[in-house]
């Protein structure tokens, strides 16, 4: 298996005149993509030692991009930062992974506590540093098996916990993902997805590979995201549904010739059918259904052509293991279930994480000792290998894409003098697939208001975790014998009429 060093390698030496990076108004070949990683190393080389962690704050850009190739190729690990995260929870990923220096786009706050060296995108310094910076020749000790990142996802105890990708790990995800959904030399792929994300930079290093060209967006503003699929005759994309649903209306509100869209791919949460319906009336393009997760690198399924199978039953699944990966569906006590029986997803191949940083006991609960990651899914498998996603073993919302672990979101809630009971869980939303709900009882005495409590809950966790409802009873929450809150009894109402318990 290659290092994240090839692809860059190869564009330079096959495609080097080629435009690879579009963003802005910054235009870089291969060639030029190559030497900036190179001056990645050079750069890092004299403030930091092989093996440290590099943190990375910023929204999307070609500078991340850089990064992200370069801070590995260099024999470091990078570690992106959620645009989205209070200062709590950045500093919590921060100091957990040890991270010696922190790139970042704009005031770091109380990050530069926490670090030797912060260096400011935005300020220019890092531009300085790159200018002064010799190029490098890639570490020589890099090997597949080098950490390439921490990638930092939300924990049921209520802290995140740093996923640790290797070289191989996102290199086999790559090879995964173009056997799947191949890229080709002509192909222009539009990053409007977070890149601090998984699946916002997995195919990143499939377009080098091949020549292609990465255009890439700050953030995700759906007016911008069309006219520049006009401008750049971008050729395939990937959005989450709460994107892929703007993009529809902002389409049929105005719209534009993108004819040259080939493929639009979405995942992070299942799609509404009828989005899915009006996107390919509107675009007119092949639907790709993606389903994985970070520890998987994060892709594991692929479901092309999902736009023939809207109205049948095979459009309700998330489609088939990627080309290299298995997929199987474990039982509690880790025996695979029969064809057609639901139970938990288990996900094995070369793209699957070594583990989470530091945390060995969270991570012999998910990895077995041969290799199969559970996934806190619960699904089943059709006769012909197709997955139906049905539930979540795992207490988690996915709301806009973003997962959210309810103990995150729980312990804030208890902080606050006036809650004696608190408990949260996802609940069906026609944008966002599902919004964070709250149920609470509070203390005798006390009086309390929706408003008051999200107000509490602000500025100690990310915006995107903060809850949109919030239930308040007199009566104790329901309760089994052991003394565990009983979710399903206060998540069945709302979602009734529904054929899963996910959205």
């Amino acid at each position: 298996m290659y290092t994240m060093w090839e692809p860059v390698r190869r564009a330079e030496q096959l495609f080097g005149d080629r435009e690879a990076v579009v963003c802005g108004d910054v235009r870089r070949t291969h060639a030029e993509m190559a030497d900036r990683v190179r001056r990645v190393a050079g750069m890092l080389e004299s403030i930091s030692a092989r093996g440290d962690r590099v943190a990375l704050w910023s929204l999307n850009s070609d500078r991340f991009l850089e990064l992200f190739f370069g801070v590995p190729a260099a024999g470091r690990a990078i570690v992106p930062h959620n645009t989205r995260w209070a200062e709590p929870e950045l500093i919590y990923a921060t100091e957990d992974s040890g991270a010696r220096i922190l790139i970042c786009d704009r005031d770091p706050g109380g990050l530069d506590r926490v670090v030797d060296r912060v260096i400011r995108i935005d300020t220019g310094e890092y531009d300085e540093l790159m200018d002064a910076a010799a190029p490098l020749e890639p570490a020589d000790p890099v090997t597949p098996d080098t950490i390439a990142g921490l990638f930092y996802t939300g924990g049921t105890t209520g802290t995140s916990k740093g996923v640790v990708l290797t070289h191989g790990n996102l290199m086999a995800n790559a090879v995964h993902a173009q056997l799947a959904q191949p890229f080709v030399l002509d192909d222009r792929y539009l990053t409007m997805a977070p890149m601090f994300h998984a699946a916002g930079l997995y195919e990143a290093l499939v377009l080098p590979w091949v020549g292609a060209a990465n255009v890439i967006l700050p953030g995700f503003d759906p007016e911008l995201a069309l006219d520049t699929i006009v401008s750049e005759s971008i050729t395939s994309l990937i959005a989450v549904p709460t994107m892929l649903a703007a993009l529809n209306e902002s389409q049929a509100a105005s719209p534009r010739d993108v004819s040259s869209l080939s493929w639009i791919s979405h995942g992070a949460s299942p799609a509404a059918l009828e989005v899915l319906r009006r996107a390919y009336e509107l675009f007119g393009c092949e639907l790709i259904h993606l389903y994985g997760a970070t520890e998987t690198a994060p892709l594991a399924t692929v479901f092309r052509h999902e736009e023939r199978f809207l109205d049948t039953e095979r459009g309700k699944s998330c489609g088939t293991a990627t080309p290299g990966i298995a997929i199987r569906i474990e039982g509690p006590d880790g025996v695979p279930l029969p064809v057609g029986e639901a139970g938990e997803v288990a996900i094995k191949g070369p793209n699957v994480m070594k583990g989470y940083w530091n945390k060995p006991e969270q991570t012999a609960d998910v990895l077995s000792d041969d290799g199969w990651y559970r996934s806190g899914d619960i699904g089943r498998l059709d006769h012909d290998g197709y997955l139906f996603l049905v539930d979540r073993a795992k207490d988690m919302i996915v709301t806009g894409g973003e997962n959210v672990y309810c103990t995150e979101v729980e312990d804030v809630l208890y902080e606050h003098d006036a809650v004696l009971e608190a408990t949260v869980f996802g609940v069906p939303d026609q944008r966002w697939g599902e919004a964070v709900h709250a149920v609470v009882v509070l203390r005798d005495g006390h009086a309390l208001t929706d408003a008051e409590l999200i107000a509490h809950c602000q500025g100690k966790i990310a915006g995107y975790k903060l809850p949109k409802s919030i239930t308040f009873q007199t009566e104790p929450l329901p309760k089994s014998g052991p003394g565990k809150v009983l979710k399903r009894v206060l998540r069945q109402p709302f979602w009734d009429g529904h054929d899963t318990a996910i959205n």
